[in-house]
């Protein structure tokens, strides 16, 4: 039997505002439990919600980013529900009139090219935090109308990892349009699932899981692989799946039960009467519109063409706008673009996951890495000890000069200065010489390995490669 995996998202973005949704408080994370909060966010009788103008454009450049219809018509309604953090009973939200309809994200698969339509872009705020101890839950309302959009996809997502890759490419462009940070850690970027299953011979469908607690892409792509597993097993079974919510176990790698799955008509939506329905001028989106940076597919165009950069290559260092933004620093400062690419791509990139950094937390920044790839172009030190040099500037953040001249490393390519070293390794290792001359090519790099040792990885392989096939060539 075949099944096709059918995956709807809803992700929850903290927009980068310095104040709330509807009042002044300030909008930042972290700070003292119930600090940043006042009547409006609490709201108390008589208070009464401003629509914050910098939510609607930043709403609206996440709507041009991603293709969407910008509604010039904005209404906010009153979803009507239950819970300990809502302190008001209700959220303020939009329901039918959504600031941003349609659009969709281009996926490049690696069976081509996939559009992942969206239903929806809609703001909202956000709600308090329960904060749960052994014995009590205790509620911290500095959360409390947070502005958020909320990103609706249509179920167009088939699989796990095409649903990581989504996520990973609407975060890169929300990241470059400067309207979040995207955090997971902090709940600036929250993801809901919904994940369903059809048998392609029957046409049965399972009714729709909602997954919640997910705190990173791959929990994402974790859950719903573990979900259409259970899904499928229930059909071969002849069941079905409840049409519930349930919580993401990161730690046993499975999902389990929170509670039963809610219809929209249960919000009871309602019009938000302190927000009056008002039209936007053409002349504000289209300055919106005007404004907006470049996108990461722009960028990485941009970056094949200026820099002559493979397709590969371009999507590695435009995949987040602080790592394509470092790339091109560097570049200012070392007219290389292919080797400053290749470095990047390699080492650096090698010792941020190594150490669990972003390239924003790197204890030395672009002018230094340029400079250590000058040392090596000017054959001032060879890559071997770049990598080492580099290795302590990822855990100290020395300048890569004052490393090189503290610890002796500048590399010897004077000929003279070789040329001894080169006849004494060659006089020591005459099998070696034997081993060449019969084509075994591997002892070449042995003997030019045995010079580098002597020197301490000092000397310029290539001049200590061509010192010897000249001497070997000569006996």
């Amino acid at each position: 039997m075949s099944y096709k995996t059918i995956v709807g998202l809803e992700i929850h973005v903290e927009l980068m505002t310095k104040t709330k949704i509807f009042c002044n408080c300030a909008n930042e994370f972290g700070g003292e439990a119930n600090s940043h909060c006042c009547p409006v966010c609490l709201g108390l009788p008589g208070a009464i919600p401003r629509l914050n103008k910098r939510v609607l454009e930043y709403a609206i450049k996440a709507g041009i980013a991603f293709n969407s219809d910008i509604s010039k018509f904005i209404k906010m309604d009153r979803k009507n529900y239950f819970y300990a953090d809502l302190v008001k009973g209700y959220q303020t939200s939009q329901d039918d009139t959504p600031i941003c309809s349609g659009g969709y994200i281009e996926l490049e698969l690696d069976e081509g090219v996939k559009k992942i339509g969206l239903n929806r872009i809609h703001i909202e705020e956000d709600t308090g935090k329960s904060v749960h101890t052994e014995d009590e839950t205790l509620l911290d309302y500095n959360r409390a109308g947070v502005p958020l959009i909320e990103i609706v996809t249509k179920p167009e997502i088939n699989s796990g990892e095409e649903a990581r890759v989504f996520l990973e490419r609407l975060k890169a462009t929300l990241e470059y349009i400067e309207v979040s940070d995207c955090k997971m850690e902090e709940g600036s970027l929250r993801c809901d699932v919904n994940v369903n299953v059809v048998d392609r011979e029957t046409g049965q469908k399972t009714n729709i899981t909602e997954i919640k607690n997910l705190n990173s892409f791959r929990s994402v792509a974790r859950a719903i692989d573990y979900e259409v597993d259970r899904h499928i097993d229930l059909l071969k079974k002849g069941q079905n799946t409840e049409k519930e919510t349930r919580r993401w176990d990161e730690v046993n790698g499975e999902t389990v039960v929170m509670r039963e799955k809610g219809d929209a008509s249960d919000y009871r939506y309602a019009l938000e009467g302190d927000i009056p329905p008002f039209t936007l001028d053409d002349a504000f989106i289209e300055e919106i519109r005007k404004s907006m940076p470049e996108l990461p597919h722009e960028k990485k165009a941009r970056f094949m063409d200026q820099y002559d950069l493979n397709d590969y290559d371009a999507g590695v260092l435009t995949a987040t706008r602080d790592l394509a933004n470092f790339y091109e620093e560097t570049v200012k400062y070392i007219d290389d673009a292919k080797l400053v690419s290749n470095w990047i791509m390699g080492d650096v990139l090698r010792g941020l996951k190594d150490e669990d950094l972003e390239i924003d937390s790197l204890k030395f920044d672009a002018k230094a890495l340029a400079d250590l790839l000058t040392l090596v172009k000017e054959d001032k030190i060879n890559n071997n000890t770049a990598k080492k040099v580099l290795r302590e500037m990822f855990e100290t953040g020395k300048d890569p000069n004052s490393i090189v001249k503290e610890r002796g490393l500048i590399q010897i390519s004077d000929e003279g200065a070789l040329e001894g070293i080169v006849e004494e390794v060659l006089a020591e290792n005459e099998q070696s010489i034997i081993d060449y001359k019969n084509g075994k090519d591997r002892a070449l790099g042995f003997l030019v390995g045995q010079v580098m040792k002597k020197t301490r990885g000092k000397a310029n392989p290539q001049l200590v490669n061509k010192l010897i096939l000249e001497k070997i060539n000569n006996m």
